[in-house]
């Protein structure tokens, strides 16, 4: 108990902490104090930039670092896989494609872009789980359909932006998995879209519980198995979806969080799931603050320096699935 709240304190000061230096830190900088006093009202003219430029950054960071977080342990909870998340199973390449090729037609409906990215996140993991399912989801089967679905998709989107080139159609730049020049149109949509999917998530923590038993035990308590196992999955790629719609494609967050959180606050879901936003919104966070401050005037890409924590520790956690075979 001791330990899972000082690791709840621990995170969220350190969120604070984090949500402070990006805010003060880049070609705009602020002191403590300074930031305070504008915070509250004082008139400031770097503090206007920091409003307009990096605030909806951070917001967008932090929903979407949460929502991948979240849609990770619930696709976990549903695949009974610690190795299923949105970005390795090719939900986040689908929704991303599916947004793309919409939104690039018909861009009136921008404020729709996550629906569509639903659409595209919900055939991706249908594909998955069909073409996984073999007496059962195993693990490394699982992993390979979803590397080759992501494939796909992700081959897709460049032959879309190809042909758009050639057809001289301008893509949006905001799939290119980079949080810069992000709008407040952006963060209100991934506020409320990302709002509802927490929410429906910390509802479903029960559900996700009654998941991690064996099916005989489950359906002899009257539990409507397959409903759980659709509604928690539908859940999983609404939060992945609004994710990548807005702050673009970016892996392993839904992989290395939810491991994170069982080993800090236990197997309950009703621990994991809001110590997994927590964390998971902490996470990508720092890592669009470090690519935005690294190279500076230059970028790195926050999927990208996810790519490069993720890629090691799924490869960890291959192997000790196999040592343990």
């Amino acid at each position: 108990m001791t330990k899972r709240i000082i690791s709840f304190a621990v995170v969220t000061i350190l969120l604070l902490v984090a949500i402070f230096f990006s805010a003060t830190t880049g070609s705009v900088s602020m002191g403590l104090g300074e930031f305070i006093r504008a915070l509250f009202g004082e008139q400031n003219a770097d503090f206007a930039v920091i409003k307009d430029l990096r605030f909806p950054r951070i917001i967008i960071a932090i929903f979407a670092g949460a929502a991948l977080s979240v849609a990770g342990a619930l696709l976990q909870a549903v695949m009974r896989n610690p190795l299923a998340d949105a970005g390795v199973i090719g939900i986040s390449a689908g929704a991303g494609f599916m947004s793309m090729f919409i939104i690039t037609f018909l861009p009136t409906l921008f404020f729709f872009t996550p629906l569509f990215a639903f659409i595209g996140g919900a055939l991706a993991c249908f594909l998955v789980f069909v073409l996984s399912w073999k007496s059962g989801l195993e693990p490394m089967r699982l992993i390979l359909v979803g590397i080759a679905i992501s494939a796909v998709f992700t081959g897709l989107r460049e032959a879309f932006i190809m042909i758009c080139g050639y057809m001289n159609v301008t893509i949006d730049g905001s799939f290119t998995s980079n949080m810069t020049m992000k709008t407040w149109t952006e963060v209100e949509i991934m506020v409320l879209y990302g709002t509802i999917g927490l929410v429906l998530a910390v509802l479903l923590v029960k559900w996700c519980n009654l998941l991690t038993l064996d099916d005989k035990t489950v359906r002899s308590l009257g539990f409507p198995l397959m409903t759980a196992r659709i509604v928690i999955a539908a859940v999983a790629v609404l939060l992945s979806a609004i994710a990548t719609a807005v702050a673009g494609v970016i892996s392993f967050v839904g992989l290395l969080i939810p491991h994170i959180a069982r080993r800090l606050v236990g197997n309950d879901y009703k621990y994991v799931i809001p110590f997994s936003m927590l964390a998971g919104a902490l996470l990508i966070l720092i890592a669009d603050t470090l690519g935005r401050t690294l190279v500076a005037p230059q970028e790195i890409p926050a999927s990208t320096l996810m790519a490069i924590i993720g890629g090691p520790f799924l490869i960890f956690l291959l192997r000790r699935g196999d040592r343990a075979k």
